[in-house]
């Protein structure tokens, strides 16, 4: 008795979508082959060992109170990658400015009190900071619909910022430094979208939101790789070092298979799984993708970008909290320095000091030699931290990565793709294809993975759908606010004429 082949689907990119996707798919029966151009599983966060042994990763990523679904992840895994939640502080080159809590073991305040009133300034005046309340407008009207994102899109943070009479130290201070690390670009090149989104995601939404834990190693080691074994025991084939170059279509226009090399993956439905910058490559060499305006239309996109470095030090160096921000070094560049000291088992029991530094929006950094960029980095930590310039460094590591982050430019929104495509089974995933769950960074790749593979199940219907945790509901007068403001923009939309630009 013949039995019915099992649906193949092939998924391109190896980063959290990917794997995201390939887990859940396989785990329903489909015939699922993971292709990855790099040489291994991970992409920009996995993580490898140097020549020497030592471990390095493109860049430390944290993992935010709100990232509700990769810590269901971990606990399905069965595994404990995390430290635990951690205070962190911000430096200028004057010196710390500002330290913060583990809010979510302070009495819980409405939204934004708890941030307001908890978070520790030392040289921000109150004037200035009390200048950031009729921002609270923005953040209401910015319900994260597509509405909001076109009303906001195309005007830039900076302006954003100005118009509703946020003080000039405040924003120099405090968003500025925030937009540099958490959109990788400063304001004026930021769309203010992105700005409220990201913001309230990570800081405004909820007292607990900015707590953030971090791995205990490299994201490769700690979560990827018994993910990944996970994975391959459910039947996944994942190949690396399979860079995709276009793929094979039938009379009516579907997708019949991807096409690596000289090699051609059949497939009835194909998941993207890549970066801003990959998808790019993609579309260039793809005579099937290039015919599409839609993806076309992803050449309009811009990428950041992003210097990681690590550095060994000769000796013990007290530092006060094992994640910083830093501001004010560089006018357009923001960067983090983090103690692995504190956070990496491996490097717990280390003679010296072991940091990594990585700086955001980078480009005048890239085209610097390594002897250069080391004294720079130490310089800049012992501004920070005095006992630096006393020390000597003994390794380093210098990891270069131009176009490595989404810019969410001003007028961007515009052309990032949605998870549907025209193409009826090529189907869209990462952190910056367009969705409503309201997430960002690792957790929205996360979620655009197993809302593509939930996709995949709807069209060629077999499985059970990927259970998805939402953001946490908006608090009750956060709600009422923005009842209130739809129906005035209601209102206004019936009786008044459309005078203004959106």
């Amino acid at each position: 008795m013949s039995t019915e082949r099992a649906k193949r689907v092939v998924v391109v990119g190896a980063g959290w979508a990917g794997l995201g996707a390939t887990h859940h798919l396989a785990k329903q029966g489909y015939d699922v082959t993971l292709l990855e151009a790099g040489p291994y599983p991970g992409g920009l966060v996995a993580g490898w060992r140097t020549v020497g042994g030592r471990s390095v990763e493109a860049g430390i990523h944290g993992f935010w109170y709100p990232y509700k679904n990769i810590f269901a992840l971990v606990r399905e895994l069965q595994i404990d990658p995390f430290t635990p939640f951690t205070r962190s502080s911000q430096y200028s080159p004057a010196g710390l400015e500002v330290e913060s809590p583990i809010f979510q073991n302070l009495p819980r305040l409405p939204t934004p009190l708890g941030t307001f009133l908890y978070t520790q300034f030392k040289r921000l005046p109150l004037i200035d900071r009390l200048s950031a309340l009729p921002l609270l407008y923005a953040l209401v009207d910015f319900d994260n619909s597509d509405a909001a994102w076109r009303r906001y899109d195309s005007v830039t943070a900076r302006e954003l910022f100005k118009d509703f009479g946020v003080s000039a130290r405040l924003y120099r201070d405090s968003f500025e430094p925030m937009l540099l690390v958490g959109l990788f670009a400063p304001g004026e090149q930021c769309s203010a979208a992105a700005a409220l989104g990201m913001l309230y995601f990570f800081i405004l939404a909820h007292q607990p939101d900015f707590d953030v834990v971090w791995c205990r190693g490299t994201v490769g080691e700690k979560i990827f790789r018994p993910w990944m074994e996970r994975i391959e025991r459910a039947g996944c084939r994942v190949l690396t070092d399979r860079r995709v170059s276009d793929l094979t279509l039938d009379g009516e226009s579907r997708v019949t298979g991807v096409v690596s090399g000289n090699e051609v993956f059949e497939a009835d439905a194909v998941i993207f799984a890549v970066g801003v910058s990959g998808m790019q490559k993609l579309v260039g060499g793809s005579s099937v993708l290039r015919s599409s305006k839609e993806f076309r239309d992803v050449m309009n996109l811009g990428a950041v970008d992003v210097l990681a470095t690590r550095l060994w030090f000769d000796r013990k160096i007290d530092i006060p909290h094992p994640s910083n921000a830093c501001f004010g070094f560089d006018v357009t560049t923001g960067w983090t320095f983090f103690d692995l000291n504190t956070l990496h088992d491996e490097y717990r029991d280390e003679p010296g000091t072991v940091i990594e530094a990585d700086f955001y929006h980078a480009n005048q950094f890239l085209a610097m030699s390594d002897e250069q960029v080391v004294p720079l980095v130490r310089r800049y930590l012992a501004k920070c931290v005095s006992a630096f310039g006393e020390a000597n460094v003994i390794d380093s590591s210098v990891i270069r990565l131009p176009r490595a982050v989404t810019h969410f430019a001003p007028g961007s929104y515009q052309y990032l793709l949605p998870a549907v495509t025209g193409f009826e089974n090529v189907f869209m995933s990462g952190d910056w294809i367009v969705n409503r769950h309201g997430s960002w960074s690792q957790e929205k790749a996360y979620v655009t993975g197993l809302e593509a593979a939930n996709l995949v199940i709807e069209r060629l219907g077999h499985g059970a759908k990927a259970q998805i945790l939402p953001v946490e509901s908006d608090e009750p007068h956060i709600q009422v606010a923005r009842t209130l403001n739809q129906i005035g923009r209601d209102w206004g939309k019936t009786f008044l004429p459309d005078f203004w630009l959106p």
